[in-house]
Order: C-alpha cells, then structure tokens, then sequence
C-alpha cells in the first residue's frame, strides 16, 4: 500500500513539475500564434526577467562591470532596496519596453518574410539577449525572493497522512506555480477568444499582408503579443528562477517546452498546459518504474521520445489545428 501512495505522491509532484513546464510553453503559444512562427527566444526572455527582477530588486547597478573596466570603478549597488511587489512592476514595464524594441529593430524589417526567417531571427535575438543579461546584471547564480512560500506543506502532508497514513511532500511554490499558471490560461483563452485584439492576433498569425490590407496593425499586434510573452516570461522565471537561483542554464527550460507544445500543439494555450501535465506526470511516473530498470536518468530524454512518437502518428498534437493543404 505504501508504493501505492508514493505512486500517488510522484503524479502530484509530476502534476506541479508539468506546470512549470506549461508556464513556458504558454509564451511560445502565444508568439505563435500573432506570428505563424516558433519564437526560439523565449527561453532566454524569461532568463532576462528574471535577472532584470533580481537586479532591479537588489538595487544593482546595470552593466556595473562594464562601466567598472571603462572608467576603472568599483560600482555595483545603487544602496537600497525595491519591494518585490514594485520591482515585478518594473520588470514587466522592462519587458514591454523590450517589446517595443524587438518589434521597432527587427519585426517590422521583416514583414512578408518566409516563417524560417522569422525563425532565425528569433534565434539571433535569443542569443543577443542572453549576452545581454550577461553584461546588464553579470553571469554569477542570483537567488530570487519575491516573498512566495517554499518548502514543504505541512497542511497537505498532515491532511494525507490523516486520511490515508501516508504523508505527500508537495513543496508550497509548486502550489502557487498551479493556481497562477491556472489564472494565466483561463485569461489568455478569454483574450484570445472573445477580444478584437485576440481575433486580430490569430488574422495576423494567418497572413501579414491580408492582415494589413484589412486595417490590422501588423506593428500593434506584434508590440502586443511579445509583452504579453514577456510578462508570461517573467512568471516563468519567477517561478524557475525562484525554485532553482537565476543562471544562464535556466534558458535551457525552454527545451523541455518543445516536447510540451508537440504534444498539446503549437496553437493552443489549453494544449500547452495539458501538455506540460502530461511530460511532467509521465516523466515522473516512467522514473519511478522504468527507471531502475535501465540505470535511472530516464527524465533527461522521455519527454522528447514521447514527443517524437506524437510527430510520427499526431503531428499536430492533441489539440493544434490539423493543417490541409489542397493542390
């Protein structure tokens, strides 16, 4: 009976693990969506919300290093501090601001363009902006506290091991990431639905030039979409970012995102959570019983398997639109 239980235990955390992944997912949804294309740098947006927040928060001087090697300097810290409340304010204000940019230097160059030069340009500004978080706020493992609990829940453990005689370790931030990933889609959905915004964004998303030949701002669109993925971003790095320290390998969660979106489809914001539940559940489950048998580690590359069985026999995943081409 105790394996039953600590079954039940890994899907619940597999559960909170597979949301966190969804909260990354989200922003390559939406990119999607406004563009026809995959936005390859919304991994590293997240990696620079969440060191733009650290840095805003504890008052650190940007590009302090680069400043210090020019004028031969030892400036870091401005010396005080920001309330978190305030600097997750500004750190979307940042990311809006971000927004702008990317649509004003290289978006609108690109208007008509094949999706695989919107691609690569995504790739290029990824790497522009992680070399940028580098420079602005440095490379050094940053510890992020915005005031959301950790640790272990004493309230589920008590209850369980009340009712079934066996406590479930669920950590309390893996609680708040479900209720605010839950928030983030149902408002997303209502967006993108049953807003004129949300109908321009899926037009744009169809064709840039019948889009503008309708009177769609092809500019609004964009600026507006990509601060949406950014705030998205920053969720995702607060939550990353809070449970594991802000470092450059937390750019790396947005590969864990790909089999998310294969599975639940690169057009829809349910998908993307649906999908992360899944990777998070069955990664988890498949360790717990495949795992000893094959040496452990499945969990670096069952996702990306059960993703590649998606592409053979559902390529569109669970809930993406099947595309028909006539000719």
């Amino acid at each position: 009976m105790d394996q039953f239980f600590f079954a039940a235990e890994v899907v619940a955390n597999g559960l909170m693990t597979g949301v966190m992944y969804s909260l990354v997912a989200l922003g390559f949804v939406l990119i999607f969506k406004a563009s026809g294309v995959f936005n390859y740098a919304q991994g590293v947006l997240a990696l620079f919300a969440a060191l733009t927040l650290v840095g805003i928060q504890q008052g650190q001087i940007p590009f302090a290093d680069l400043i210090n090697a020019a004028f031969g300097t030892s400036l870091h810290q401005f010396g005080w501090t920001v309330p978190a409340v305030l600097a997750i304010a500004l750190t979307a204000g940042v990311m809006v601001l971000l927004a702008f940019l990317i649509e004003k230097l290289v978006l609108q160059h690109l208007v008509g363009q094949e999706p695989i030069i919107l691609f690569m340009a995504t790739i290029g500004l990824a790497y522009f902006l992680e070399g940028l978080g580098d420079v602005m706020w440095g490379a050094d493992i940053k510890t992020l506290d915005v005031g959301l609990p950790q640790g272990i829940s004493d309230a589920i453990e008590g209850a369980t091991a009340e009712w079934f005689g066996y406590g479930f370790f669920i950590d309390r931030l893996d609680i708040w990431a479900t209720l605010i990933a839950a928030i983030l889609v149902a408002a997303l959905v209502a967006f993108a639905q049953y807003t004129k915004q949300g109908r321009a964004m899926r037009a744009v998303a169809d064709d840039h030039q019948a889009a503008l030949s309708v009177g769609i701002s092809l500019r609004f669109i964009w600026v507006m979409v990509w601060s949406i993925a950014g705030f998205v971003a920053l969720v995702a790095g607060i939550m990353w970012g809070t449970k594991s320290g802000v470092q450059f390998s937390l750019s790396l969660i947005a590969l864990k995102a790909l089999p998310v979106l294969m599975l639940g489809g690169f057009t829809s914001i349910p998908g993307a959570i649906v999908g992360g539940l899944i990777i998070g559940v069955g990664e988890k489950l498949f360790e717990f019983f495949i795992g000893p048998m094959v040496g452990g580690a499945t969990e670096n590359w069952f996702a990306y398997v059960l993703a590649l069985v998606f592409l053979v026999f559902r390529p569109q995943g669970l809930f993406g639109e099947r595309i028909i081409e006539r000719v």
